[in-house]
């Protein structure tokens, strides 16, 4: 059977994890293992200030890679309000097989009004892992 387009760049790979976080705390323990800690993890945000604006979440993706798999991949994040791109990030990334990674991607969204967009992330031409984020009105007092 012949080979689809995109399966010959399917990675192996798999997004364990997308989230917009606030800070990331890596250490060390026993073993040895790594600990992410996470902080301020968030799928909205009120305004800082009056529209129109520029937001930067932090999206946090972290990516497995079973035993004996290729060990590299491209990690493609879009941005999107409705069928509308408002940013795109291509970046590679590599993964020891059995062992995790993981890429923090910022994105400078203009928003000219409050509502949703959606972080679409997938490695190569794989299956797409949607994460939204809501940009919330400022209260009013």
């Amino acid at each position: 059977m012949p080979m689809m387009p995109t399966e010959r760049y399917r990675a192996d790979m798999d997004i364990i994890s997308a989230v917009f976080i606030e800070n990331i705390d890596i250490r060390t323990v026993e073993g040895p293992s790594a600990r992410l800690d996470l902080t301020g993890v968030h799928f909205s945000s009120v305004a800082p200030s009056p529209l129109p604006l520029t937001w930067a979440p932090h999206l946090l993706v972290i990516v497995h890679a079973p035993e004996g798999t290729p060990n590299t991949a491209a990690l493609e994040v879009v941005y999107k309000r409705g069928e509308e791109q408002m940013a795109r990030n291509v970046q590679p990334l590599e993964v020891e097989g059995g062992k995790f990674n993981y890429r923090l991607v910022r994105a400078e969204l203009e928003f000219e009004e409050f509502g949703t967009i959606h972080a679409e992330c997938r490695l190569d031409l794989g299956p797409t892992m949607t994460v939204p984020f809501t940009l919330l009105p400022p209260e009013t007092p």
